[in-house]
């Protein structure tokens, strides 16, 4: 009889994301996953198979969790420039407030990952996705209230949106002046109008 998994397979992934995202794919060794996990080696194997399957199943974990929030965060009641404005601005003041400098786990993993591992790329590339997605229904909504001047193509802009986003966090590794990433996010809203 096989053995009764004694672990919360979402909290293991919550804890092995994590583990992915402050190291880096590479960086990480099954010894990490294993530590930070609280689990034996037995126990990842015999769940997600190898290394490379349960960073797949972080990536997925990451969709269903953060990405999933972002949506709701675009998808809000009210005003949707509001959504839009307000979404922008807590991802220039998050990116500010991170002691680590982790960056975004989506995006680490695109640049790191992406470029090798055409499954891992695929993933990567619905979740940002989705979140291009939101921002243009936020945008539909928008300009359907005359919230938003701009005459630009809503997929351009919302493409932009969301590119611009994993830009600013990428900027935070670097440089993560709280200044200078909300003067960013100002030139990034301007675009609604422009």
């Amino acid at each position: 009889m096989p053995r009764k998994k004694e672990f919360d397979e979402y909290e293991v992934l919550q804890l092995a994301m994590e583990t992915f995202w402050h190291k880096g794919y590479e960086a990480t060794s099954v010894q990490d996953l294993v530590e930070q996990m609280g689990i034996n080696r037995g126990s990842l194997y015999g769940t997600f198979s190898d290394k490379r399957a349960l960073f797949l199943a972080a990536i997925q974990y990451y969709d269903q969790t953060i990405i999933t929030a972002v949506v709701s965060v675009l998808h809000a009641p009210g005003s949707p420039r509001k959504a839009i404005v307000d979404y922008i601005c807590s991802v220039a003041e998050r990116a500010a407030a991170d002691q680590n400098r982790q960056g975004c786990f989506l995006t680490n993993s695109a640049v790191e990952v992406a470029p090798h591992d055409q499954e891992a790329e695929q993933k990567l590339l619905a979740s940002l996705q989705r979140i291009e997605a939101a921002f243009y229904d936020a945008l539909v909504d928008a300009r359907a209230q005359g919230e938003i001047k701009s005459r630009r193509d809503l997929n351009d802009l919302a493409r932009f949106l969301a590119s611009s986003m994993q830009g600013m966090r990428v900027m935070a590794r670097v440089n993560p002046d709280r200044d200078a990433l909300l003067a960013i996010a100002d030139i990034i809203i301007a675009a609604l109008d422009s």
